[in-house]
């Protein structure tokens, strides 16, 4: 703050001087006259009904002012309009200050019906309906091996974004024709608002190699839309068998200053957001908050006003999370069989290039033949991935044969005779890794040429006795038939 200040005095920035743009005084006189009697106790009712009675409300006084001023009305037809919105708002503040009743019907500290669902798109991996009132969510989680991360370049940022949340409201969720485009300034903010909730709670890559991506649908809002995308999003990841640390909610705070006092309210509508003096939005765990938002309509607010905020938002969450968890209260314990399935596994660093092979033909043999996908990380970790647990077995055996190290005392089995000699045979225990039986070796019985024993192609049984010094395998195959016995 004293940086700040000392910024402004340096830069010489000036305080400028501004009017508030209201209606004229004489037509808000003329709406709040037509207005007499027809707001209050008239207009709480739930949503969606109380905006069907404020828009024919608003409609009628139209008609009204049309008939009765004709072209002096359409002349001014945008203030008559801001003047009737400017006292439905005065309304809705004066039913809270006065009557300690919502526009809704609802209490100060009372969350609007709950409904939830989830698997219900087959083919998802993960998928759920979250609704409040008028404000619906729909969200669908995909997962994915890692490489599919998003890769990120940025002044704030680098490297892999592995947990991706995407949002979308488009104009007829709140009954407006729009131009379907990208996503704008408040979409965005939503969607990193409720992706901010659930990153403390994800697992980590080693626990949970995917990269995760949550869409949310809206469907239909009438406030706190953000919010209902958190919970949204939390329901479909434990649909989808991610172990979250623990099950997040979230709730809108409001706020409706009546002088000095402050009247909180939980779970704001659309018109209270309009009306009111703030927009405090919370999500967490039982235990603890993971993302606060907070847009502000007055200078400041005292720590005992954000003190009674955090703890009224506290219950809101936790009546909400206690409607989750009646709905799915923790992970599926397996995966959507259309979800891949992704095993890791660590090798020498040194190894890497082995199984790229030149110009990556050995790893595009692998990932052809097992029909998997591969993603190789700079420290060795290698994760494979595929919807079939046999592919993955398949490709970890031979990624294993290709990074394993011979060992002295071990038995390898079925491996092919590469050639022969006349003075033994060489055996190929590992991809790359040929080793010499030499003819002494071959049978406990005297054995005068090698090719009498074996040939090119055959698959025999070996142990490796002994590696020189200059790195040279010495098999046995009598060795590992005098060792079968024993076993």
């Amino acid at each position: 703050m004293i940086y700040s200040l000392k910024l402004i005095a340096k830069v010489g920035v000036e305080k400028q001087d501004y009017e508030l743009e209201l209606p004229d005084e004489a037509i808000q006189q003329q709406v709040d006259e037509w207005l007499e009697g027809k707001l209050g106790e008239d207009l709480r009712k739930p949503y969606p009904e109380r905006n069907v009675l404020v828009e024919t409300l608003r409609s009628q006084a139209k008609a009204y002012f049309e008939e009765k001023l004709g072209d002096d009305y359409l002349a001014k037809v945008q203030e008559y309009d801001d003047a009737f919105t400017l006292a439905v708002h005065k309304d809705v503040r004066a039913g809270i200050i006065k009557d300690k009743i919502r526009p809704d019907g609802r209490h100060l500290d009372e969350v609007r019906p709950l409904s939830s669902e989830v698997s219900f798109l087959p083919r998802a991996h993960g998928s759920s309906i979250f609704t409040r009132g008028v404000t619906q969510a729909v969200n669908i989680v995909t997962l994915a091996p890692m490489s599919y991360a998003q890769m990120l370049d940025t002044m704030e940022h680098a490297g892999e974004k592995r947990y991706m949340h995407h949002y979308n409201a488009p104009g007829y969720t709140v009954g407006e024709v729009r131009r379907l485009g990208s996503p704008g300034r408040r979409e965005i903010g939503h969607s990193y608002l409720a992706e901010r909730a659930l990153i403390p709670v994800l697992p980590s890559e080693e626990v949970f190699p995917y990269a995760i991506r949550s869409v949310t649908e809206i469907m239909s809002q009438n406030g706190s839309t953000s919010m209902a995308a958190t919970c949204a999003s939390c329901l479909a990841l434990l649909d989808a068998g991610v172990p979250l640390s623990a099950p997040v909610s979230g709730v809108a705070m409001g706020l409706i200053m009546d002088n000095n006092k402050p009247i909180i309210l939980t779970d704001i509508a659309d018109a209270e957001d309009f009306a009111g003096d703030m927009d405090f939005k919370v999500a967490g765990t039982a235990k603890g908050i993971t993302a606060l938002q907070m847009d502000m309509k007055v200078h400041g607010l005292s720590v005992d006003i954000l003190k009674q905020a955090l703890i009224q938002g506290k219950q809101g969450r936790a009546f909400i999370l206690e409607h989750m968890q009646s709905v799915i209260s923790e992970p599926r314990h397996e995966l959507s069989p259309y979800a891949p399935r992704v095993e890791s596994i660590k090798i020498n660093p040194d190894k890497i290039r082995e199984i790229i092979g030149k110009g990556g033909e050995v790893i595009q043999k692998i990932t052809a033949e097992t029909g998997t996908e591969i993603d190789i990380k700079d420290d060795g970790t290698v994760q494979i991935a595929s919807p079939d647990a046999s592919s993955i077995k398949a490709a970890k055996t031979w990624i294993e044969s290709i990074v394993a190290e011979p060992e002295v005392g071990r038995i390898y089995q079925d491996v092919p005779v590469v050639s022969v000699m006349d003075f033994g045979a060489f055996v190929q225990i590992l991809p790359g890794k040929d080793g010499l039986v030499h003819v002494s070796e071959m049978s406990e019985e005297r054995v005068n040429k090698p090719s009498d024993l074996v040939k090119e192609g055959d698959k025999v049984t070996v142990k490796l006795i002994a590696i020189d010094d200059r790195g040279r395998l010495q098999l046995s195959m009598k060795a590992a038939k005098r060792d079968s016995k024993k076993a």
